[in-house]
């Protein structure tokens, strides 16, 4: 793109601005003191603005200057024709001049009648025949004059014969209400003469509240609207857009701003006032005392359909406004289909006021972020590409947030892009305060406690586990659960899935407020975060007894070239509690840690062993991977606390610590500890040993013998220690609790002799391992992967809690029945190279209540799920079986357990995308894990499975797909005029050949070595649920084509993130394919229920059903 490029955000339009409602011409002496009079009144009551001569006029002022732009700047007319009203010059010329700006800019006119017959008017006849007369006796001299006169002739049959009033001999009261009803009608709300870039922050969300309030309207009662939200996100404007678009609605209405200002200076009287005051239209009316005022509301507003809006209400006390404990006065005062709306930062204070729905605004979008921000920052709707990209960095830290978009929009007007730059990377240092300031409000609410967690998750805890988090914050002696609660209802913090989450910008704040702790000296600061400050305050190398929390990560820098740190002043920070530091390199020596330390995290850590003077009794959680460490200390420490070993790719640690004063320990990992030969025997003593990684500790030659009597032991990988071969291990265990998560054994039990019998021994080990009774009751996974096993025993299919098994790259024949695995989602065959036949699948799918994920049991960072492989998935993985017979009946079992799948699933409001594809390994979709695109309610709870799928050799569609077509250019087109007013189907299931010379897949095994090569056509099916089918532009970056109702997909873009793969170095191969033809058909409720789709039956045609 050039550097003159002009991106275009929105369509700018130009509106006329309108000072008035309504402009009404009247002859004074005939209707000022009566008719006219109410009629003003009836429209402000309604808060209509309207102009009237005789009170907006100044004196001594020239009149018709101020007349001609009152009706000008005017959106409609009112014209009050009475007996007198065409002896009025005055009163022609506004009527010419009204018929002059409806001619160039259409706008109603009204006409009433008062006391004239409308023919009268319309032919010029009686009355205004004589005024007429007169008027062109005193101009027929001027031929001027004479002209104008002829022109409001003109003007008064045009009026007259405009439908309109004839008021003669009728109730005026009754007349006039009518009127102002046609007025209010006509004029709308008032939101929507602006002009559309005004609305940018509050158009959608606006409708969204409107649905909301027609809703509780309909209900013949009084309703209670809360509006929430962090500070700046638009809640007032959206309050004050909504009251404007509804209010003509209402008998009375009132719109009070900033309740908290009003109370704090006049008290609950304060808010008596404006509340009366505004709905009566009454701008002195006089209240002494709050009882007076409760009397009062409650004379005057009884049983009548109000529309009240409480804006800015930042304590519960400022909603009891009147007097005698009568919280809820203003309820029970107003009639039925009355709206209240209470406008606050907190969700607890609507809560506590009892109100019926709480609307919380949400940040904008991309789309209008941008408008808005070409709005402040360029005054036209489009940007030159030579800011675009400055501007996203702007909007990805504003995250949605309209005040902020708006401050630094602003800021940067007429600037160039050298200033650009400059301005932005002064923001990142020095917060602007105007932001600041708004946001400090709802923090300097908190209560101290409050105060330090908020804190503590802006520096360090942010974006984290849920549970991680609670854990932290235990530890560092809060109340969390009530504590998370007030900042969740404050919006100071939000949940996302199982991760606590803080926008950047109060994120900003907080760091902001700790800064000003010690501008100058980050040593003297509560927390460190920032990678610079880290190293002055290591250079400071000073003993220091305020800073207690350090989370440093200097990878997260972007373009940073980190510098090596000397550390020694860590040694003399006497009261840290909490240390994590991530991609620094660290030089010096380290003398002492802080015994007060609870959490340390250090990865690369750079010395062989930890402080033998370090006391970790408080430590619950030591994790040091990458490091140098070759032993963590001597001998034994009392660790009553600990809760979370994890040295993994300490490639030098040779020996295991000493954990017998451990006893709370739930989490050991050591992976890729190449060094290691044995565990410490005090492993023995963890009976809450939950998890247990040694995998690829390629040099293990022992474990304790009773490990697998560990009662709470769920997962245990020796994946890859090749040397390790116990004879115990073999054993048949005589408790079956010993065996609980034995099963997740993902490593080859391999020998060192040759001996028949040892090779015996290996080759039946599982069956050793396993009973040949039922057993292992909560057994939720089973890994065997790569064990090279030749027979799986029975017990396997009796595992009734199992959800995932994992039987890839076996040497066995033929699998046991699984059909009694109810809650079995997931099942693993993959290079299963002497596999022929596909055992029986679940005869029913009863999925649990979770994902199971080990790693996932204590997660400190949530972005360490997105690494994780086949976590999120689900369904049968069957490619490079090349022994298999019956092919067409594996097949048709896939398709049928992923229906049976999809019929528990089809309701959740998750994205599930069910793909078999044929001869393929890949890693399925894992981002956006924790993101809800539907509303609709769960059937079941399993929010984290994101993919079903399958993988069986293949290159022929089934005839179960009815519609069959050839591929091009790699789509898929998918026609939904069919369907698209059916309310039966659920969804599409879409099957895609491959080409086979497209993709070669070679696989790696863990020595590195080649195991195959091969080349075959492969199948990928996948699903679109009935509400995938309709975002699917949101969520797989497809299009749906709406002018001819057919949905287009670019398989090259969606599968070369399905069909990745990640080799042994880490690096990811992505195939390249071609859809060679297609199939789709689409899912009814009756297809979940088909008889024919039973295991082992062949899916019958159309046909073959008919003749049935």
């Amino acid at each position: 793109m050039s550097s003159n490029a002009i991106v275009q955000y929105t369509v700018s339009s130009s509106h006329t601005i309108n000072r008035y409602d309504v402009f009404v011409s009247f002859r004074g002496e005939d209707t000022c003191n009566n008719f006219t009079g109410f009629l003003f009144q009836a429209l402000r009551r309604k808060a209509i603005d309207v102009f009237k001569d005789d009170e907006d006029l100044k004196k001594g002022e020239s009149i018709a200057p101020e007349l001609l732009h009152a009706i000008q700047s005017s959106r409609l007319f009112i014209v009050v024709f009475s007996k007198n009203y065409a002896s009025s010059t005055w009163c022609l010329r506004e009527l010419a001049e009204i018929r002059n700006c409806v001619q160039t800019s259409p706008r109603p006119i009204i006409p009433v009648f008062y006391d004239v017959d409308p023919s009268v008017v319309r032919k010029q006849s009686e009355c205004y025949e004589k005024a007429f007369a007169e008027h062109e006796k005193r101009f027929r001299e001027d031929k001027a004059k004479m002209e104008e006169a002829e022109r409001w002739r003109e003007a008064l049959t045009e009026v007259a014969n405009l439908s309109g009033w004839d008021i003669r001999n009728k109730p005026q009261y009754v007349e006039i209400e009518k009127i102002v009803q046609t007025v209010t009608n006509i004029l709308d709300p008032k939101i929507c003469s602006l002009p559309k870039d005004e609305l940018v922050r509050i158009e959608h969300t606006l409708e969204e509240l409107v649905g909301i309030e027609r809703r509780l309207e309909s209900i013949n009662n009084v309703r209670v609207i809360g509006i929430s939200g962090m500070g700046g996100i638009g809640k007032t404007i959206l309050a004050r857009a909504l009251y404007e678009r509804i209010y003509h609605q209402y008998d009375f209405h009132c719109f009070i701003d900033d309740v908290s200002k009003i109370y704090r200076y006049s008290s609950s009287l304060g808010v008596q006032k404006q509340l009366v005051s505004q709905s009566l239209n009454e701008k002195n009316q006089e209240i002494s005392n709050s009882f007076e005022g409760t009397c009062l509301t409650w004379s005057r507003l009884h049983n009548v359909r109000a529309l009240v809006v409480l804006d800015n209400v930042d304590e519960v006390e400022q909603l009891r406004m009147f007097t005698g404990n009568r919280d809820t006065l203003l309820r029970q005062c107003l009639g039925g289909g009355s709206i209240i709306i209470v406008v606050s930062r907190d969700e607890h204070i609507l809560r506590t006021y009892g109100v019926d729905y709480i609307y919380q605004v949400q940040p904008l979008n991309h789309k209008n972020a941008m408008q808005l921000f070409c709005k402040n920052a360029f005054k036209v709707n489009h940007i030159s590409s030579d800011y675009e990209k400055l501007a996203w960095d702007v909007l990805s830290h504003a995250q949605g947030h309209p005040l902020a978009i708006e401050v630094i929009g602003s800021s940067l007007f007429g600037r160039n892009v050298s200033q650009w730059k400059s301005a932005l990377a002064r923001l990142k240092e020095n917060k602007t305060k105007n932001i600041m300031d708004v946001l400090r409000v709802s923090f300097d609410q908190l209560d101290e406690d409050h105060k330090e967690i908020f804190l503590d998750i802006a520096c360090v805890l942010c974006d984290c586990d849920e549970k991680y988090t609670r854990e932290v914050l235990n530890f560092r002696g809060f109340h969390v659960d009530y504590s998370l609660q007030v900042l969740l209802e404050k919006s100071l913090i939000s949940k996302m899935g199982t991760r606590i989450y803080m926008h950047n910008l109060l994120k900003d704040l907080g760091r902001y407020i700790v800064k000003e702790e010690s501008p100058k000296e980050p040593l003297k600061r509560s927390r460190l975060w920032d990678y610079q400050d880290f190293c002055k305050a290591m250079l400071n190398n000073q003993t220091t007894q305020i800073l207690e929390v350090i989370a440093v990560n200097s990878g997260w820098i972007s373009g940073w070239k980190s510098e090596t740190v000397k550390i020694d002043g860590l040694s003399k920070i006497e009261k840290l509690k909490f240390l994590r530091l991530e991609n620094v390199k660290c030089s010096g020596s380290l003398s002492h840690l802080s015994n007060e330390l609870g959490y340390l995290t250090w990865n690369n850590y750079p010395f062989e062993c930890l402080p033998q003077n370090f006391e970790p009794h408080k430590l619950v959680k030591l994790k040091l991977r990458n490091s140098r460490i070759q032993r963590l200390w001597s001998g034994t420490k009392e660790l009553p606390n600990l809760k979370h070993l994890d040295l993994s790719y300490s490639e030098k640690l040779v020996e295991m610590p000493d954990v017998a004063k451990a006893l709370n320990l739930e989490e050991i990992l050591l992976e890729d500890c190449i060094e290691l030969r044995k565990l410490s025997p005090s492993i023995s003593f963890l009976r809450k040993l939950t998890i247990l990684s040694l995998r690829n500790c390629i040099n293990l030659v022992s474990v304790p013998n009773n490990i697998l009597g560990f009662n709470s032991l769920e997962y245990l990988s020796v994946y890859g220690c090749s040397k390790l071969f116990n004879n115990e291990l073999l054993e048949e265990a005589s408790n079956t609790e010993h065996l609980k998560k034995l099963c997740s054994v993902e490593g080859p039990l391999q020998s060192h002799s040759t001996s028949p019998l040892i090779k015996k021994a290996r080759r039946e080990s599982v069956s050793c391992l396993l009973p040949s009774f039922p057993t292992l009751p909560y057994l939720r996974e089973l890994d065997l992967s790569w064990c090279k096993l030749v027979k799986i025993p029975d017990v396997i299919g009796k595992l009734s809690c199992l959800e995932k098994l994992n039987l890839k790259g076996n040497h066995f024949v033929t699998l046991p029945n699984l059909t009694d695995l109810y809650r079995l989602y997931y099942l693993n065959l993959e290079h299963c190279s002497r596999l022929k036949y596909l055992p029986d699948l679940p005869s029913q799918t009863n999925l649990p209540p979770k994902v199971y994920w080990h790693e996932e049991q204590y997660m400190e960072d949530i972005f360490v799920c997105l690494r994780a492989n086949d976590i999120y998935v689900a369904g049968l993985r069957m490619f490079y079986c090349p022994e298999i017979v019956e092919w067409e009946r594996c097949t048709d079992m896939a398709i049928s357990w992923m229906l049976q799948i999809l019929q528990v699933c089809m309701f959740l409001p998750y994205t599930f995308l069910l793909l078999i594809s044929f001869d393929v390994e890949k890693q399925l979709l894992t981002y956006n894990i924790t993101q809800s695109w539907y509303k609709s309610k769960c059937l079941t709870s399993l929010p984290f499975l994101k993919s079903l799928g399958s993988t069986i050799d293949g290159s022929e569609i089934l005839k179960w797909f009815n519609n069959q077509l050839v591929s091009m250019d790699n789509s898929i087109i998918i026609d939904a005029s069919p369907f698209v007013h059916d309310n039966n189907w659920v969804g599409v299931v879409c099957c895609a050949i491959l080409n086979k010379h497209a993709y070669k897949s070679r696989i790696y095994a863990y020595s590195g070595s080649d195991l195959s090569v091969y080349d075959f056509d492969h199948m990928c099916l996948f699903y679109y649920s009935r509400q995938q089918f309709l975002h699917e532009q949101h969520i797989f970056r497809g299009k749906l084509n709406t002018r001819d109702l057919s949905l287009t997909r670019d398989l090259v873009r969606i599968f070369d993130v399905l069909l990745c793969r990640k080799r042994k170095d880490g690096n990811q191969v992505f195939p390249k394919f071609k859809v060679k033809k297609y199939g789709y058909r689409w899912v009814t409720v009756q297809d979940l229920h088909d008889p024919w789709l039973k295991f082992g039956s062949s899916i019958p045609s159309e046909d073959t059903k008919l003749l049935l």
